[in-house]
């Protein structure tokens, strides 16, 4: 007979044959099984950090390993002395001389509206350190400018900080990877920073002494900065040709082109963008003195022009020999 037929014929344990006969049992088993070829069937879903949506997900692992690399360490740390050869510098000369207070409002406005993301994501200490590093110096900057205005030469920090502010809010709403606030005003701040030296870069233009190596120091140490990021970026694009992040990209070059032209300057004395930057400045000044002097009144430069001779009059009476009582 058939092995079948024999199977059926066999009697079954008590075991067996109460769940074969409880179809309440049957039932429960199918509807498990059932839940757990589903629960096996469906993907795995992970949270996405502002990282991943840069970047993707599938290569996050690779991307990581490749983002911490030599260049990027030397970057950091430049950037790092830069400001701290700032500090040392003010407080050495008591004054804020030779130094753009529009680069130091620029880069307040990229650190506050870069890592905001800080509220958005656990991070490593070592991230965490030079964001907040980075926040808290640059407003113990504006501090000391505020606490030291009387030695601030405004007479050769001439930038229109609105020039810089609007393209960039502009080119950043239309260039986001994605229209949420936190990747829009990381957006901002990448193409503000390509733009955060130039106040800096006119003011040792229109200052020609370069008095105090403390400011070029600081110049070199942010120039540097990022220069070394680019080879960082080229070092992680080597690696995985599917890397972009084309909102850096455009900064940084924009940045270091005005880099490599103020280095020409300063050690040959020749630059092929100081007569452009300085005419194109001096142009935009004059338009912002017009719309002043239309809406309010009086211009900016007017009233530069009256402090400068209020300052040259009480010098006079200073160096005058003092009579007799």
């Amino acid at each position: 007979r058939p092995q079948s037929f024999e199977r059926l014929c066999q009697p079954q344990s008590p075991l067996r044959s109460g769940l074969q006969h409880s179809p309440r049992r049957s039932r429960a088993r199918t509807t498990t099984s059932s839940f757990a070829r589903i629960e096996a069937m469906a993907p795995v879903v992970q949270a996405m950090d502002s990282m991943d949506k840069l970047h993707g997900t599938t290569n996050f692992a690779n991307f990581t390993a490749y983002s911490w690399n030599v260049f990027r360490y030397v970057g950091d740390y430049l950037h790092l002395a830069g400001i701290f050869i700032l500090l040392m510098t003010i407080a050495k000369n008591k004054s804020v001389a030779g130094i753009s207070r529009s680069t130091q409002i620029l880069y307040f406005l990229v650190f506050t509206t870069r890592y905001l993301d800080l509220l958005d994501h656990k991070q490593t200490t070592y991230l965490v350190f030079f964001k907040l590093t980075f926040i808290a110096t640059s407003t113990l900057v504006l501090v000391l400018f505020y606490q030291l205005s009387s030695t601030y030469e405004r007479r050769h920090d001439t930038c229109n900080l609105l020039v810089i502010i609007v393209p960039c809010a502009t080119a950043a709403v239309l260039l986001t990877s994605e229209y949420s606030m936190l990747e829009v005003l990381w957006t901002f701040s990448e193409f503000v920073e390509g733009f955060a030296m130039v106040p800096q870069y006119i003011f040792c233009y229109r200052e020609r002494s370069g008095r105090d190596w403390g400011a070029s120091m600081y110049v070199v140490s942010l120039g540097g900065y990022r220069v070394f990021y680019a080879l960082n970026w080229i070092y992680k694009k080597i690696e995985m040709p599917h890397y972009s992040d084309m909102q850096s990209w455009i900064g940084g070059i924009i940045e270091i082109m005005f880099f490599v032209d103020f280095l020409n300057y300063r050690f040959t004395g020749n630059s092929m963008l100081r007569s452009m930057v300085l005419t194109v400045d001096t142009k935009i000044n004059e338009i912002s003195d017009k719309v002043e002097l239309k809406v309010l009144g009086s211009s900016s430069s007017l009233r530069m022009e009256t402090e400068g001779g209020e300052m040259r009059r009480r010098r006079k009476v200073e160096e005058m020999p003092m009579e007799d009582v």
